[in-house]
């Protein structure tokens, strides 16, 4: 699939900025920056939003990551799951268990209770009419504490925010990992 959009955006300072932070953090300039450099009010903003929260450490990183992982493959983005695979790898988390996240139900052994908790309220958040249920909501929060199920809740939102703009620009991997595909829920 080619993007729905031109991932040559104008040749702003503000983009070539972005692409030359973009290849020295991950090797390459990232696709949804492109995509989204046609409107430099949206990239702005996004850009000291994704700072922001790359400051919020209520929640355990491992655990977080988890959450957006889940919710990229219920949202069936490709994009965010290769480049899911590199920051677990930069976290340091196992390659099988990341590759294990779209299926999760299916590899329940490899998850510790609290992580299949967390992968359950992600993609029951990400659902078009969210499914949180009363009881999944007090286990997290009686295992988390409030402020990191807020964290919680709110990076599973902003990955719904990501995922659902990658997949309409038609963006998919850019070969962060070798099996960037998004397995089959079925």
């Amino acid at each position: 699939m080619t993007a729905r959009i031109s991932l040559t955006p104008p040749r702003t300072l503000l983009n070539r900025f972005g692409s030359w932070y973009s290849r020295r953090m991950y090797g390459k300039v990232l696709d949804p920056g492109l995509a989204i450099g046609h409107n430099r009010k949206v990239l702005l903003t996004y850009v000291k939003l994704e700072r922001s929260v790359a400051k919020w450490n209520a929640l355990d990183p491992a655990l977080r990551h988890l959450a957006v992982m889940a919710a990229a493959a219920r949202i069936n983005c490709s994009w965010c799951m290769d480049f899911g695979h590199w920051e677990g790898d930069e976290l340091g988390l196992s390659s099988d268990k990341i590759s294990q996240v779209p299926q999760w139900r299916d590899h329940r052994e490899a998850f510790t209770e609290l992580e299949l908790q967390i992968m359950e309220y992600s993609e029951a958040m990400t659902e078009t009419e969210p499914s949180v249920t009363d009881g999944l909501a007090a286990a997290l929060l009686g295992r988390l504490g409030e402020a990191a199920f807020v964290e919680l809740t709110a990076v599973v939102a902003l990955e719904n925010w990501r995922s659902r703009i990658n997949s309409a620009f038609g963006l998919t991997s850019q070969g962060f990992s070798e099996a960037c595909e998004v397995p089959s829920r079925a």
